[in-house]
């Protein structure tokens, strides 16, 4: 099962989408034509559905998102795949999560023998979906960072936003991150005694 990169706090300069950055926990399934969808994992690990609070996330996507993938990957004639979504609640905060209604979403998809797909292809297979919200398109400049920042871009939630551009000389979509100065200070606040934590978090 693939596993999702890294992506750069570093702002790119060519034109990207913005999507809204949902603070939760990264979620990935592998599908297959011949077996569908049969592994379950967290950014770093497999996943047990019986295990607290994550588990949940088996099933719930099952419930939303199972079917309607299965329909377009056999549609688009795919042999494997890799959906990765986020889990969250309302009151979800740096990958811990309360007792609460969750949901998932769906942000990206990383197709056999092609890579994770640009945002644009992304969006024409899987935007009748749901994924996230797109607040911004065109070039990074420095309003719109500032916007990101200030927590002032339209619709944006608290942490903050992801950058998708064209596919990068590495065959990559192009992908930065931006996070709200209010998420910055709140996750310091919580983990600021813990160096490893707080850098694997910004």
């Amino acid at each position: 099962m693939e596993n999702y990169p890294s992506i750069a706090t570093t702002v790119s300069k060519t034109p990207i989408i913005a999507f809204d950055k949902l603070d939760g926990s990264n979620i990935r399934t592998e599908w297959s034509r011949k077996t569908g969808f049969t592994k379950f994992g967290t950014r770093k690990r497999l996943l047990d559905p019986n295990e607290d609070v994550l588990g949940e996330a088996v099933e719930l996507f099952q419930t939303s998102y199972a079917d309607d993938l299965e329909r377009i990957f056999r549609k688009q004639r795919l042999e494997k795949a890799t959906a990765f979504l986020e889990f969250a609640g309302v009151n979800s905060f740096a990958g811990q999560h309360e007792n609460e209604p969750h949901e998932l979403v769906l942000f990206d998809v990383h197709v056999y023998k092609k890579g994770l797909l640009p945002p644009k292809e992304f969006l024409k297979l899987f935007g009748e979906l749901r994924t996230p919200e797109i607040l911004y398109e065109g070039i990074a400049n420095a309003p719109f960072v500032e916007s990101v920042r200030e927590s002032q871009l339209d619709g944006m939630t608290f942490e903050g936003v992801v950058c998708k551009g064209a596919l990068d000389s590495r065959r990559r979509p192009t992908m930065f991150k931006l996070k709200s100065q209010a998420w910055l200070d709140a996750v310091k606040a919580r983990y600021g005694h813990d160096e490893k934590v707080l850098q694997e978090l910004i």
